[in-house]
């Protein structure tokens, strides 16, 4: 049996599969999350620790019989989120995530001051709020008393390994996200630790995603009900651990996660940047590397034009009512674009001051038109991403496509249609933990390899095909879409500054 551990930003999901890769049962927990000051986003990662502790238990009370039979752990966890311990291993001060935006100031310094193209040579990334090294940059500059007791410093998944087994370890994929790991080299930056002042020691020992990194500590085991025996694998961040578990770890193998960020993930064999930096350069959890395009509210356009906007629909379903009215307008909706912008933007614009917006609203215009503008402006954003893939000459032979957005069908066929390519959908209900599963089913010698496993453990179960028609004439808009922020990126700034 292997455990599968998912450490997002709101819950912590844990599984049990066999080695046939059947998920044997599952749990999860909720955990809270701060917002001290406007733009940050903090949490405790001893919160982590209590719900990944408690849902562990809860699946062990259950199923008695399986504890002796935990061979392996791993794990996804959400990226970037800055862990700092002193030389006793406590907690310094709560994690600042992914998501915080505190840090515009520090990534100037970096991509202006620094350079961009040192970044980028040093990184393979120019620098990002939710990336670690600004975090980093911050709390020296902001808390130089928390600063000076730094003994250690982990990413949020990697806490739990600590947890479990007392080692400072990291995998690739997730050190790739810091923005002082060299990507190319798969080891620490010493540039950027110079440049950030960071100790060579404060910084865990690097492992591949399947790696054996240690084992659970007796008292932890005894404690959980599981084998003190059970491997800990080095396991990933949780987009490169998600497309393991769709199977994306083949080169010409592009995913894409409708959730609440959209996502364009392509494994590839050999590391390659964007001469732009448009897209991020990582380590993939199979050994090899990705490019991975990311935008902000995908999934959470949606909620928010449904949940915000329309909230007094009268229904126990409203995102039914919706969809069906959507499904009645023609593609394009007549002439209306949606810039899903609402948080900002990562890829292609990198823009915090980014919004969203409607272009083209007339008279004739519906809430069922708005509705559809919504999910085709996403797809365009979407599409951005690819149309870089495609500048790059990395090869797109297959698509495949998770996310909660995936249930609904008439996005997924609006999405099919705007990159003009077949969709596959994958058991994938789990998500990341199963691909942490997978990890930890490798890293114990199930499979020789993280291809292998998948190629037996991920199966495909519907394709969903472009209509030409619709492909057509979205493709006409699109060119329009990507004319929008061009054109809006001034009015953006302006707003900003009032």
């Amino acid at each position: 049996m292997y455990l599968g551990i998912d450490l997002g930003t709101s819950s912590v999901k844990v599984i049990v599969m066999d080695k046939k890769g059947i998920i044997v049962d599952s749990a999860s927990s909720k955990y809270p999350l701060s917002y001290p000051k406007p733009l940050w986003s903090e949490q405790n990662p001893k919160d982590w620790w209590q719900g990944t502790t408690d849902a562990i238990k809860r699946i062990m009370a259950k199923n008695k019989e399986i504890g002796d039979q935990i061979e392996g752990i791993s794990f996804s966890g959400q990226m970037h989120g800055l862990v700092l311990l002193d030389e006793k291993g406590d907690v310094l001060r709560p994690s600042i995530l992914w998501n915080d935006g505190r840090t515009q100031k520090q990534c100037d310094y970096l991509n202006d001051v620094i350079g961009r193209d040192k970044l980028s040579e040093y990184t393979g990334n120019i620098a990002l709020s939710g990336f670690t090294a600004p975090k980093v940059m911050w709390v020296k500059e902001n808390e130089p008393e928390i600063f000076e007791k730094i003994a250690h410093i982990l990413l949020p998944k990697d806490y739990i390994r600590y947890c479990l087994t007392g080692d400072y370890k990291i995998d690739a994929s997730d050190a790739a996200g810091t923005l002082f790991f060299d990507v190319k080299n798969k080891s620490w930056s010493k540039e950027m630790i110079d440049i950030l002042s960071i100790q060579t020691e404060w910084l865990p020992e690097v492992y591949d995603c399947y790696e054996v990194t240690g084992t659970v500590k007796s008292d932890v085991a005894k404690d959980l009900g599981i084998s003190c025996a059970a491997k800990v694998i080095g396991g990933g961040g949780d987009q490169a651990v998600g497309a393991v578990g769709t199977g994306t770890v083949a080169s010409g193998v592009v995913s894409v996660a409708l959730g609440t960020s959209g996502v364009v993930f392509a494994s590839v064999d050999e590391y390659k940047v964007d001469k732009e930096n448009r897209l991020h350069s990582f380590n993939h959890a199979n050994g090899k590397f990705t490019q991975m395009g990311v935008m902000l509210s995908a999934a959470y356009s949606l909620q928010w034009w449904t949940e915000e906007v329309n909230k007094d629909i009268q229904s126990e379903n409203p995102y039914q009512v919706l969809r069906e009215e959507a499904a009645k307008v023609p593609a394009g909706s007549e002439g209306l674009l949606f810039l899903p912008y609402l948080t900002g933007e990562r890829t292609p614009h990198a823009d915090v001051n980014a919004t969203g917006v409607f272009i083209g609203l007339k008279p004739s215009h519906t809430r069922g038109h708005m509705t559809r503008a919504v999910m085709e402006g996403v797809g365009y954003g979407l599409r951005d991403s690819l149309e870089i893939l495609k500048d790059m000459q990395i090869p797109i032979h297959e698509m495949r496509i998770t996310g909660g957005g995936i249930r609904n069908e008439l996005w997924v066929e609006i999405l099919a249609s705007i990159f003009n390519e077949e969709l596959n959908i994958v058991e994938a209900s789990e998500g990341p933990a199963y691909g942490a599963g997978i990890l930890a089913a490798v890293g114990c010698g199930l499979f020789d390899t993280v291809e292998e496993a998948c190629k037996t453990l991920v199966n495909v179960t519907k394709t969903v095909k472009p209509c030409e028609a619709d492909a057509e004439k979205y493709d006409k808009y699109y060119q329009v879409f990507r004319k929008g922020y061009d054109q809006l990126k001034g009015i953006y700034k302006e707003l900003s500054e009032i």
